[in-house]
């Protein structure tokens, strides 16, 4: 049985083969690192912070326009356990865009879309190992995304040697599977989330690409007082995407690519409150095929359990 589980959640890692929009912004990015403490119900509130840089020219060529891009959101989130096996996640994004160029200048904000994911717990233990504390959990599931954001087809239709991300939604209703897998020795854990992206075409013959997103947490939770508790962490964060289809047909050539980021953060539980930070600095990128450049992000999280 422990060997089926573990090739299960290999295989879930191997969509990585596989490889929505450029990695991280615009459109779709589904981050999950440390879940808030709590046994029930929680909710919260996540800001995050990205920005992009594209460097376009005639045909596709770079050097000749430089476009920077900031994608802002307040994420409205939560947790909801039922019974010990079923898990739901939600996510409502309140999504904040700006694009300055020497040619153009946009803002545009509003609800983006709206996704919930489902987990299933396929197992969980607590041995002793060495007189100390073996934690594990395993939770495997998937989601849907609905097109609760607004989808503007004229910005893809004048600016189309750009990448399409400077979208509220995709218009468009994807599912992702989804998997979590922890482990903690005491106080010293690690931490693995598996997120696959599979996107469908918009009412307008759109498809962004399928997006893989994976992370690996290493924490250690430090006991201040009986009711605080403090957990830094590090680790990585890999996400690979596929080129978007145009017309059903047509791959689009600003749009695909990897991502690699170093992890820092820390998460602090006070009782029912639970607050965090995370600072993903990129180490590595190819992002349609060089010509956009993804900046180092940032999150920020409060949340309460009951």
């Amino acid at each position: 049985m422990k060997k089926y589980i573990l090739l299960l959640f290999i295989s879930l890692c191997g969509f990585s083969t596989f490889a929505c929009d450029i990695c991280g912004c615009g459109v779709g990015s589904y981050y999950l690192g440390l879940l808030p403490e709590f046994n029930k119900r929680f909710i919260g509130l996540r800001y995050q912070h990205k920005t992009l840089r594209t460097h376009l020219g005639p045909g596709g060529k770079t050097s000749y326009l430089t476009t920077n891009e900031t994608y802002q959101s307040a994420e409205l989130w939560g947790g909801w356990n039922l019974g010990s096996k079923f898990r739901i996640l939600y996510f409502v994004p309140y999504n904040f865009n700006e694009r300055n160029s020497v040619e153009t200048k946009g803002q545009k904000s509003g609800l983006g879309d709206i996704a919930l994911m489902g987990y299933y717990n396929l197992f969980s233990s607590r041995n002793t190992v060495n007189d100390q504390l073996l934690v594990q959990s395993l939770w495997v599931g998937a989601g849907v995304k609905v097109p609760s954001g607004k989808y503007e087809p004229r910005d893809r239709d004048v600016l189309t040697e750009s990448p399409n991300n400077f979208q509220l939604g995709t218009a468009s209703t994807d599912f992702t599977l989804n998997a979590t897998y922890d482990i903690r020795l005491m106080d010293f854990g690690v931490n693995v989330n598996t997120n696959y992206k599979i996107n469908t075409a918009n009412k307008y013959d759109y498809r962004y690409g399928n997006k893989f997103t994976t992370n690996a947490l290493a924490y250690y939770k430090i006991r201040i007082a009986k009711t605080l508790t403090l957990a830094p962490n590090a680790g990585v964060l890999y996400e690979t995407s596929a080129k978007d289809i145009e017309s059903k047909k047509f791959a689009v050539d600003v749009s695909g690519g990897y991502s690699l980021a170093i992890l820092t953060g820390l998460e602090a539980n006070l009782k029912r409150v639970s607050f965090g930070v995370n600072y993903q600095a990129i180490a590595a990128q190819n992002l349609a095929s060089g010509s956009v450049s993804a900046g180092n992000r940032l999150m920020i999280h409060t949340s309460v359990a009951f």
